[in-house]
């Protein structure tokens, strides 16, 4: 009797020590899943408050830009309204007004940030058929008002009727830029880049893209290029904005001045100046440019 108890006890002893065990284990097999890291953005408390106060201002300024039938009525809801209709105009006389009712918009995050003429205000949005926009808002007499040529995502003229000869040879356009061959090509003297047309409301699918530029890296604009590239790397965004982005990995935004060619039957486009490495209403590139090399 006494041996049958003590396998028994046995028994129960190591059922005991295996499901201490058993659960013990449980939170490490979870915690793949379960991130415990510190959140990536530390938030001013001055930029909580004043995102809290503006956001439902920026709101209703949107919807009431939503909701306005032509570009002369929207042209009230947005920064620089009197210079901005006339762009406006011109703008949708070639691309298609985007309608979209504000009853089925809804706001993901927002997150102020810091621009060189002062704070702004940058949303994310869904619409109700699953599409995401980005929208800015810049306090303009005392009003909220919608930073249209981020908006719109404005150039000059059609991207693709650029591409394809038509239209003026020179052009401002508003694109998304990516680095091919980015590590096979690190010691080349120039970096080899392809620019896309930014597909409105479905950000992970860029439109068109251009033939291959090559920008030599010590220029201003491939300085400025590969800053904007690492800053893309490293997971941050130009002027420390405190928001994921909704572009495709490896993509960074772009303002540029392009030129067009055609010579003996073959066409030719030349980078003749990245601007800014955002789509913002500002000259500022947003990266710091590095010194030029020492010639050596």
């Amino acid at each position: 009797m006494v041996k049958l108890f003590s396998a028994w006890l046995a028994v129960i002893l190591i059922i005991i020590f295996v499901a201490k065990s058993l659960y013990s284990d449980a939170p490490e097999k979870t915690a793949p899943f379960v991130s415990k890291a510190p959140p990536k953005y530390v938030i001013p408390d001055e930029d909580i408050r004043l995102a809290e106060k503006a956001s439902p201002l920026c709101t209703a300024a949107f919807s009431n830009f939503l909701s306005a039938a032509t570009p002369e009525k929207r042209s009230q809801y947005v920064l620089n309204s009197v210079t901005s209709v006339a762009r406006m105009t011109r703008f949708h006389s070639m691309n298609p007004l985007v309608n979209i009712d504000p009853r089925k918009l809804s706001i993901t995050t927002r997150a102020v940030i810091h621009l060189p003429a002062g704070p702004a205000i940058e949303t994310q949005w869904t619409t109700a058929d699953g599409h995401s926009l980005d929208a800015v808002f810049v306090k303009e007499n005392d009003e909220w008002r919608l930073d249209w040529d981020h908006y719109a995502r404005f150039g000059d003229y059609p991207w693709t009727l650029f591409l394809a000869g038509s239209g003026e040879s020179q052009g401002e356009f508003r694109l998304l830029a990516r680095e091919r061959l980015a590590d096979e090509r690190k010691n080349a003297e120039t970096i080899s880049i392809v620019l896309y047309a930014p597909r409105f409301g479905d950000s992970k699918n860029p439109g068109y893209v251009s033939p291959e530029f090559l920008v030599k890296r010590d220029s201003k604009n491939g300085r400025l290029l590969g800053a904007a590239f690492k800053l893309e790397k490293s997971g941050t965004r130009v002027f420390g904005v405190k928001l994921p982005s909704i572009d495709p990995e490896g993509f960074i935004r772009i303002r540029a001045k392009i030129r067009r060619t055609d010579k003996d039957s073959e066409r030719h486009f030349e980078l003749e100046e990245v601007i800014a490495c955002h789509w913002y209403a500002s000259d500022v590139p947003g990266v710091e440019i590095p010194a030029q090399p020492a010639i050596k």
